[in-house]
This record gives C-alpha cells, structure tokens and sequence, in this order.
C-alpha cells in the first residue's frame, strides 16, 4: 500500500457523522463553540482576509481560471445622458441607477473548496461517486451545504514570522511540527472545531512583487505529512494564503495535489485558499492574540463546487 493511500484510509471520517453527511468536519463547529467564538473580540477590529475580486487579481488562465470581469449593464453616464426609460417615458422625479454583473470562476481568488470540488478512484467526500458532479452541478457536496457554518474560533499560525522570514521560500512544506512550533510560540492552543489559518506570506509577496508563477506555480504549502496533526486537533477547516494549500511541487513523486485527496475527499475538511493574511499578521503580532471571532460562510450557489468570500476576522 502506497503512503498516499495509507492516509487516505487512516485518516478518513466517512460515515462518522452518517451515511448522509455533506458538511464533513464543519460539523464540529457546535453551538457551544459559535457562542464561546464570540466572546474574543476585545477591541471591535474588523480585518477582511479577502483579495479584492477585480483584473489584477492572481489567475493567469491556468487551468482556464481567469480574474473577475466586472461589466455594467446601465451606468450614471446613461442617467445623465437622458437615455434611461421607464417604459417610454424618464422615470419620474429625476430617479437614476447603475447595475452591473461580474463573470468570474468561483474559485479564481479567496475561496473555498466545497467537499465536490475533489474525487479520488471516483469517489468524493464521505464516499458518494463522482458522478453525483454533472453538468447541472453538484447533487452531493454542492457549496450551499456550508452556508451556516464556517463561523467560529479562528487561530492564525503565522508561519513565516515564525521561521522569522517576511514569506516562506516557495516548495517549503510546512509540517505538524512547524504548526505546533509556532503554536507554542505564539502561546496559542488549536483545539476541536478550530478554522486554522495558516500564513506563509506568498499572497503578500505576490501582491508585492506580482502574480507571475503564482497561480499553478511552486509554493510553500502544507507538508503532506501534516495530515497526520490536521487529523488529530479535528479542526473545522483549514486556510492558507496560497493559490493551492499545499506545497508545491508536491512531495510525493508522481502525483498532483495529493494533500487534496486526504483532506478533502477522506477526511471531509473544508479548505480556503488564496486568502490574505499579512494585515491580520500583525495585528495579531503586535497584542499577542492569534484568537479571533472568525466569519466566512460561502455564498449558497446551489451545487457549486467552490465559492467566493468575504472572511472576516473580529477581533
């Protein structure tokens, strides 16, 4: 039996909240801890983890993942130009508006994995076939299952500062005993029902520095052999400030993205990728609470396998 294969079958949670289950380790977010979560924020800081959704985002086409294309339908140029009618006439009392729509693929900046966005020998997250994913979207696992969860006790691990660098060297794999280092040095326990975001300070790099090789590109990232520690504090979900989670190029020979595998389709973790964390960082580094009120559901597209977001993190 292959390594991979050993930890998909050691560390999978199918069937363990029933034959049914489409939420995976979200259910550990209980109502106790939703309530505990809000009692951290001590100064009223709000922080948004997100990348603004607009063309100088991270996609370069990889993948046929493209950056938001934001286009209005009717504009304040059209009000004042006399052209907007209500029927055929102006509408009254000098009444104006502006609309717009954006195309853009779900997961092209900060997002969310859904439990359908992965499959392994045919199967996705709690053993249901891959071709429960169709054209009509996703019948099981689809996004809309998490839309009231993924609130609760957020803990950044801040990697980097950690290992005392401004970002992680990209193809660093970041292991169990990098998050329980840095974990003990920041003073900060990651119990049940945690959303663990992990700062690598690539997103802020890249922000810095440009979007070339980011996208699909080598990356620290999540060692494979985490999965061992992920599986054991049983936390809700896992973020990190990288195009893919885990490090790249990936540590096992011939393979692509197999820390996906484990997590996602055995254990049931929800994952947030491309998320920015430096402003948090700090934050956090100068009071020394790397504990936070954390709010980050989807948006509920019905069956989709992954969805755009706004976290916050209250402080």
């Amino acid at each position: 039996m292959s390594i991979l294969d050993e930890f998909c079958k050691k560390y999978s949670n199918w069937g363990k909240w029933g034959a049914d289950d489409q939420k995976g380790t979200t259910n550990y977010i209980t109502a106790d801890k939703i309530l505990s979560a809000m009692q951290l924020p001590k100064k009223g800081q709000v922080i948004s983890l997100a990348l603004p959704y607009d063309g100088n985002g991270p996609q370069t086409g990889t993948f046929g993942r493209v950056n938001p294309i934001h286009q209005m339908l009717v504009t304040g140029v059209d009000h004042a130009s006399g052209r907007q009618m209500w029927g055929d006439r102006q509408f009254p009392h000098g009444l104006g508006y502006a609309d717009d729509t954006i195309f853009m693929p779900l997961q092209c900046g900060t997002q969310w994995d859904a439990l359908s966005h992965i499959f392994h020998h045919g199967k996705m997250w709690n053993g249901y076939p891959a071709e429960e994913v169709s054209s009509s979207g996703a019948k099981r696992n689809g996004i809309e299952h998490l839309r009231e969860t993924l609130v609760g006790r957020g803990v950044l691990l801040d990697i980097a500062r950690y290992k005392e660098v401004p970002c992680l060297s990209r193809q660093y794999a970041v292991t169990g005993e990098d998050l329980e280092g840095a974990a003990r040095k920041q003073g900060v326990e990651v119990r049940e029902g945690d959303i663990l975001l992990v700062r690598t300070g690539e997103t802020g790099r890249a922000r810095r520095e440009g979007w070339t090789g980011y996208a699909g590109g080598d990356s620290p990232g999540l060692s494979f052999y985490s999965a061992p520690w992920i599986y054991e504090k049983r936390v809700a979900a896992v973020v990190l400030d990288t195009w893919g989670m885990e490090v790249r190029p990936n540590e096992l020979p011939d393979s692509f993205q197999p820390l996906h595998l484990v997590l996602i389709v055995h254990m049931g973790l929800t994952v947030g990728e491309i998320f920015y964390l430096d402003e948090l960082a700090d934050a956090c580094a100068e009071d020394g609470r790397y504990e936070f009120l954390f709010a980050g559901p989807p948006l509920p597209f019905t069956g989709a396998v992954g969805s755009p977001l706004n976290p916050l993190a209250i402080r």
